[in-house]
């Protein structure tokens, strides 16, 4: 007999007899899922979602991020932390996602995604399970739940983008971010129906030049994409206290919180949080894993 195999047999009895206990009441309120995605790197995404997180957290919100970047997850870096477990864990059942989460001295909790969202396509009906399980189970845990996509339009950013209540796209006064973030929200829309589109622009120089990138996609989408809606959630203007908080591994607003880009991103999040939920999942997190294996098929 294959001692490891028992032994991960056992291992994964008693997960399941723990995830009973934790399966959330139906009376309880759901969390808002919201992907934060990009059409291209170097927007400054991540740190927009630490930053987010942060703000939203220091205004009574229970929240938790994802960390759904395949490529280059690293929203443990904007945090200064260094998990010992991820995702993969969990599909393997040597974990429970309650045991790999990380917690931020703001209470804030971080689910390491790395390397376990990369196989979505190859697993099995018992891993899917696991994670729906899983998932549910962290319904009665959080308010918000953030999900840190990876950039541009590979698939596995599509699945997240799709299956989340909210998608908010960040993009920078650049040509080719504003052109990647068009193409991102045509894809989206063409290939996943989605509708609805939320933007942040980052490293401005006034409102007037966010606004005028907002104003571009705007008539893009109502010329190309008629039934396609975009909102304005605010602009970041560009702050050196930013790139030195960066450099030190740590977050604008525990850094230098009366910072220009500091005060604007807590404004967004005040915005965010004042808005009614737009998605259709009302919140329930098996809804959102399995929209996430849906569109991986």
């Amino acid at each position: 007999m294959d001692q490891a195999k028992g032994l991960r047999d056992i291992a994964k009895t008693d997960i399941l007899a723990r995830r009973k206990t934790r399966m959330p009441s139906p009376e309880k309120q759901f969390p808002r899922v919201i992907a934060v995605t990009s059409g291209k790197g170097g927007v400054g995404k991540t740190n927009i979602v630490g930053n987010l997180a942060v703000a939203m957290s220091r205004q009574g919100m229970r929240v938790v991020i994802i960390d759904a970047d395949v490529g280059l997850a690293n929203i443990d870096i904007v945090f200064n932390l260094r998990p010992q477990y991820t995702l993969r864990h969990v599909i393997s059942g040597e974990k429970t996602l309650e045991e790999i989460m990380i917690q931020t001295r703001h209470g804030i909790r971080i689910i390491p995604g790395g390397s376990g969202f990369a196989g979505l396509t190859q697993l099995n009906e018992g891993q899917k399970l696991t994670l729906l399980g899983e998932f549910e189970a962290l319904a009665d845990q959080a308010d918000i739940i953030l999900v840190d996509t990876g950039a541009g339009i590979s698939s596995n950013v599509l699945y997240f983008n799709a299956a989340s209540d909210e998608c908010i796209v960040i993009s920078t006064t650049e040509p080719t971010s504003i052109t990647d973030a068009y193409a991102m929200m045509k894809v989206m829309s063409r290939e996943y129906q989605t509708r609805y589109f939320k933007l942040i622009v980052n490293m401005t120089e006034s409102e007037k030049d966010a606004k005028r990138v907002f104003a571009s996609l705007s008539n893009a989408l109502d010329k190309f994409l008629k039934d396609v809606v975009l909102a304005y959630l605010g602009h970041i203007p560009f702050d050196r206290h930013l790139q030195q908080a960066v450099q030190k591994r740590s977050l604008l607003l525990d850094q230098t919180p009366d910072a220009a880009a500091a005060r604007a991103m807590e404004t967004i999040a005040s915005v965010i949080l004042n808005q009614e939920k737009s998605g259709r999942s009302q919140g329930n997190l098996t809804f959102f894993m399995n929209k996430v294996f849906q569109t991986a098929t």
